[in-house]
């Protein structure tokens, strides 16, 4: 399939550009004329995968967040980079309600959010190397 589209953003690992990464990608997937059901599950599939990038990959350090967009014809492409630390066990982070980080009262839901408002996500992470969430959206507004 061919590229309609593309942008790379980048940006510290701080929590307050996690909204700025929201708007960012809601702005981009705009010219697919997205429902606003649809912009409102790509924000939330983009602020799980920045937040956990920042709060999980960098544990309270800096680093930088990478993110990229790719449009084919009717499918936006999302893939948010850290090179933190890593997940551990992906199975077990993947599980509803599992948090490795219970003192800061997460939810755990993280991925299972992004599964849910998401066509497709894959998870790639290497220890002490960091992790690449690459998420797929296919918009139905488009197809008619």
């Amino acid at each position: 399939m061919k590229i309609k589209n593309h942008m790379k953003l980048e940006f510290m690992s701080k929590s307050q550009n996690e909204a700025f990464a929201r708007v960012v990608v809601a702005s981009f997937a705009s010219q697919l004329d997205p429902t606003i059901e649809e912009l409102a599950d790509v924000k939330t599939a983009v602020s799980e995968a920045v937040t956990n990038a920042i709060i999980h990959g960098y544990e309270g350090k800096e680093g930088i967040v990478l993110v990229e967009c790719s449009i084919f014809q009717n499918t936006i492409e999302i893939t948010i980079e850290d090179q933190g630390k890593g997940i551990e066990d992906v199975e077990m982070a993947r599980q509803p309600l599992y948090t490795s980080k219970p003192e800061l009262e997460r939810s755990g839901m993280g991925f299972t959010v992004m599964e849910t408002f998401m066509d497709m996500v894959e998870i790639e992470t290497k220890r002490d190397d960091g992790t690449k969430i690459r998420m797929v959206k296919r918009f139905q507004s488009f197809d008619n």
